[in-house]
């Protein structure tokens, strides 16, 4: 079965540049990459017209007397040739087709939003209280729908003074200094907790029937260009000098690439997978966007959900692996908001994509803490993983990532969600099991490092 996008455009373009018209690019594609493949299709077809020739000549050799058999071997040999030309030709065109074949997007799904300028996700589902500080009310009443809220005289301290200041658990400036900006320095009960979070994360997906993986945190380019759109992403990874070797921005693209190259049977799907890994990213072009404290940051860890799924049994695990985000947040208590992304704010790869967004009361507003994404058979084309159903059909597999926890902006959540006045910060209680057996971790609060236990 051809690649969804591929057959679109072979078989209805005007689809294909619908979903280019809701992702705000440009339609242009669509007629170039159809006269490429006309003119593919024309050169295959030649060729194959002129092999069928040679085949006759080299029949008629075989049975042409010998006085014949000299002029027929010049015929073939400029048969030949003529299909090595026009077969150099058919590369260089296949390969121009290819190159422009994998920068289209995703189509997208029927229930993404085409939104107007300025709006960029539509909410679905809200969960928990928030608390909002009087200054921020009126702000809070104007959102639809409108979540549960509680009014409070005064907001917390902000998650990055919080951290570095009053906790003094979190050194920026000093990473500045060595390594640049967007680094930091984490000390203390905050590490315990970075590592607590990750354990939740693991403990609660596996149980849920996810494998456990760490990937390689470097991938190649011939395979990274198969996992993202590298084009558009390559200011946001880091490539090693003197090296075909690029840090993952996620554990996803390792796990996408697990299954590279695989034919696999209808029965071994879905196969399910939580990873763990360290992202690096470079941020460029993020301008000063969260430029304070580790929301967004160089480098931090990640629990990931990755699916790789049947076509029809994908949307269903879409749902499902959202849903599993949701529960580590309910289990933080940490109240959030679902969104659905709009069209035009999609990656390349999504057909459809949530955003899982943390209530921030010192700032007075929901952020992303986790995406969700249904890729179709956008990264599996691309990296030749199919299946082959129980009627002998072949086709892609669809793949799926989604958040568990990343860990830094999880902790900056709770920061600010669990202050307390005197600036100590209550740990979630499902998270204190992971610190009991360990005689240095925090128990129940994190306490500034100069009030006393």
């Amino acid at each position: 079965m051809s690649w969804s996008v591929l057959e679109a455009l072979r078989n209805s373009p005007d689809v294909v540049r619908k979903t280019l018209v809701a992702r705000r690019m440009d339609v242009t594609l669509v007629d170039r990459f159809l006269d490429l493949d006309s003119k593919w299709r024309e050169l295959k077809r030649e060729i194959d017209e002129l092999r069928h020739q040679h085949n006759v000549l080299s029949r008629e050799a075989s049975k042409a007397p010998p006085q014949d058999r000299k002029t027929i071997a010049e015929k073939a040999k400029e048969l030949i040739e003529k299909i090595k030309g026009l077969e150099d030709q058919l590369k260089a065109v296949e390969m121009e087709r290819e190159r422009l074949l994998f920068s289209f997007p995703n189509l997208i799904h029927e229930s993404v939003p085409v939104c107007p300028e300025g709006v960029d996700s539509i909410p679905v589902r809200y969960w928990g209280t928030i608390k909002v500080a009087r200054e921020d009310l009126e702000k809070v009443l104007r959102l639809d729908p409108r979540p549960e809220y509680v009014v409070v005289d005064k907001a917390p301290v902000g998650h990055a003074d919080e951290a570095e200041n009053v906790l003094k658990m979190v050194d920026t400036l000093k990473a500045g200094e060595v390594a640049g900006s967007r680094f930091y320095y984490m000390l203390d009960d905050l590490v315990w907790l970075d590592f607590a979070l990750s354990l939740y994360a693991l403990e609660h997906l596996t149980s849920k029937g996810f494998r456990p993986i760490v990937p390689p945190y470097m991938l190649k380019y011939d395979v990274i260009r198969r996992v993202i759109d590298l084009d558009t992403f390559k200011d946001a990874i880091y490539k090693l000098e003197n090296e075909d070797l690029y840090l993952i921005a996620t554990a996803e693209h390792g796990i996408a690439a697990y299954l590279y190259g695989r034919d696999l049977l209808e029965e071994e799907l879905p196969q399910l997978y939580v990873g763990w890994s360290p992202c690096f990213r470079r941020e460029a072009g993020a301008g000063s966007r969260d430029i304070k404290g580790i929301f967004r940051v160089h480098i931090f860890h990640k629990v990931e959900q990755f699916v790789f799924s049947l076509a029809e049994e994908s949307w269903t695990w879409h749902e499902e692996i959202t849903k599993n985000t949701e529960e580590l947040m309910q289990g933080l208590g940490l109240p959030y908001r679902v969104v659905n992304i709009c069209a035009h704010d999609l990656g390349a790869p999504a057909a459809k994509k949530y955003d899982v967004e943390v209530w921030y009361p010192a700032q007075g507003t929901y952020r992303e803490l986790a995406s969700c994404s249904n890729v179709t058979d956008w990264q599996s084309y691309r990296l030749g993983i199919r299946v082959t159903r129980r009627g002998m059909k072949r086709e892609y597999v669809h793949t799926l990532n989604c958040t568990g926890l990343a860990t830094t902006r999880t902790i900056t959540a709770i920061l600010e969600n669990y202050q307390r006045e005197d600036g100590a910060v209550e740990i979630p209680k499902v998270l204190r099991k992971y610190l009991e057996p360990i005689a240095t971790a925090p128990k129940d609060y994190i306490v500034p490092k100069n009030v006393r236990r």
